[in-house]
């Protein structure tokens, strides 16, 4: 299939080269420059082209033709092989623009690559310092709320050793005013027990003197009550 096209190439190259030499110059080379694209599509290179190129001229001669018009004839036609050839070579350089593009966005690749690379490793770095700090976070709750179960535990036995000793101060505070109460109460029934057998035996003394008896057992009541009030107000309860 191939072959075939390249034929039909060469037939109409050659027919066209005819034409064109048989033209007054500059004459029209769009003829060429169609078959140049035609060679494109059928992706044959400059090489190709010459050598189509070369066989068409060589028909293009006669026995006859004298070297001045050969001469001729071969500018005529290297003209037209320079315009077939444009769109080869167009193609070419296109080639090599997006060669080097081609290369400029691999470079470009390739420094979006390290970027990449380095941002991973940064990426990475920033999750090691974060399992890091969550850990050392971690440890500062469960160190926290240790330090807080101890303070609860401390602030529970100072409270128990601080009612242990109001309740010793509260017992020892009673025991002292019912230890007092008990002695005071003690001498003054003494007291009054005495003035009573005064009385007794001083029956028959002076009104006066009776009257101080009075005086003196009145006051040793007023202190008993005085003592049984201040025990009452200081909340304990003496047992007869």
């Amino acid at each position: 299939m191939k072959g075939t096209k390249l034929s039909r190439l060469s037939g109409r190259y050659r027919a066209a080269l005819r034409t064109y030499i048989a033209q007054a110059p500059p004459g029209d080379l769009q003829a060429a420059h169609e078959l140049g694209g035609n060679a494109v599509a059928m992706r044959l290179e400059t090489l190709d082209l010459a050598k189509i190129h070369d066989r068409a001229l060589a028909a293009q001669f006669s026995p006859d033709d004298d070297a001045a018009m050969r001469n001729g004839m071969t500018k005529r036609a290297a003209l037209f092989f320079a315009e077939a050839i444009t769109p080869i070579e167009k193609t070419h350089r296109l080639a090599l623009e997006a060669g080097a593009e081609l290369e400029q966005v691999n470079e470009a690749l390739a420094r979006r690559t390290l970027d990449l690379a380095d941002s991973h490793r940064d990426l990475q770095e920033g999750i090691a310092r974060r399992k890091d700090a969550d850990e050392c976070l971690r440890t500062s709750e469960e160190e926290s709320v240790r330090l807080l179960e101890e303070a609860r535990r401390l602030q529970e036995h100072l409270q128990e050793l601080a009612r242990r000793i109001l309740t010793a101060q509260e017992e020892e505070r009673k025991r002292l005013s019912l230890t007092l109460q008990d002695e005071i109460a003690q001498t003054l029934l003494a007291i009054h027990v005495r003035l009573l057998a005064l009385d007794r035996e001083l029956s028959i003394s002076t009104e006066g003197f009776k009257k101080e008896i009075a005086t003196t057992q009145r006051l040793v009541q007023e202190s008993v009550k005085t003592i049984s009030r201040f025990a009452l107000e200081c909340g304990i309860q003496h047992e007869a």
